[in-house]
């Protein structure tokens, strides 16, 4: 029945990659690997154009940089500096993701669709998650972040897994996550400023 709804294909494929785009907003790698070890496994198809990231080299180097990645956001300081590159970085990643399903489309319109609504999905929870860290070091002394890292790992994992297997569901949970993370992260910046100006004031 599905199968009569005009433009199904590029509908999933827009839900799969704005899934995967989310998930780059937690994590920059976890998706890319996710993504190379399915393709590789020949769980999901890939297009030729993108035939790399099912390769064995970036499976490798994506397994290792997730694993870095991950235990970077533990350790005090380096978690800060993840976070002044990991903007840059997510929308790159989730641009690229985004951009892999939709082959089909041409070299602009696939990228420009890729750069708007997968970059911008990917630097706006990466954004809004790196301000609710920095709210977090300010109120807790550090201590919470630990919690926020755990948290991003696990929106990660979760999401890229909706992604490829439920991606409607995905599209739906992304939605929500835009708009939270819109929310809370001003909510924890304008908490920040609030303090910094307080001390300034003292």
């Amino acid at each position: 029945m599905l199968d009569h709804v005009p433009y199904l294909p590029y509908v999933l494929s827009a839900f799969i990659g704005i899934g995967l785009a989310a998930a780059t907003g937690f994590r920059v790698f976890l998706p890319m690997f996710a993504v190379s070890l399915a393709s590789y496994l020949n769980w999901i198809p890939m297009n030729e154009n993108f035939e790399w990231l099912s390769g064995l080299p970036t499976l490798i180097t994506t397994g290792i940089a997730t694993v870095a990645e991950i235990l970077a956001y533990y350790i005090p300081l380096i978690d800060h500096l993840l976070d002044t590159i990991s903007i840059p970085m997510a929308t790159v990643a989730g641009s690229i993701l985004f951009a892999s399903q939709f082959a089909d489309l041409g070299t602009f319109p696939q990228w420009a669709l890729a750069l708007i609504a997968g970059g911008g999905t990917a630097a706006t929870i990466s954004s809004g998650f790196a301000g609710i860290r920095a709210a977090s070091t300010a109120t807790t002394g550090g201590l919470g972040n630990s919690v926020v890292g755990t948290t991003e790992t696990a929106g990660a994992g979760i999401m890229t897994v909706l992604a490829i297997a439920m991606p409607i569901l995905a599209a739906i949970c992304t939605l929500i996550l835009v708009v939270l993370v819109i929310v809370y992260g001003r909510k924890a910046l304008r908490k920040l400023r609030g303090k910094k100006n307080t001390a300034h004031n003292t």
